[in-house]
């Protein structure tokens, strides 16, 4: 059983800091876990149901999260350590 999860926010914070808010909720309208949002990281603890949800159905979630809030392009979900995710930017491409 997972006691927690992590999401590694630093580089969103640092590109789109007003989008934590919008994640923050999002997350709590999904899930049943304890949300706290700290400067670098998101962490997922069980709530009062003592769940917390899987690692790759919490990784779709974030994916949605971005596709919603337009930020595919620029960011993806990365597996970290044991029970981190990590939402890392993309490496843009330049158009010639």
């Amino acid at each position: 059983m997972l006691s927690s999860i992590v999401i590694d926010i630093s580089e969103l914070r640092s590109a789109y800091s007003e989008e934590i808010t919008g994640l923050e909720k999002f997350l709590k309208d999904k899930l049943k876990a304890k949300i706290d949002v700290a400067d670098r990281e998101i962490t997922l603890k069980p709530g009062d149901k003592g769940e917390i949800p899987r690692r790759d159905y919490l990784r779709v979630l974030l994916k949605k999260y971005l596709h919603i809030a337009e930020l595919k392009e620029e960011f993806r979900v990365i597996a970290g350590k044991e029970n981190m995710l990590i939402i890392k930017g993309r490496k843009l491409v330049e158009a010639e």
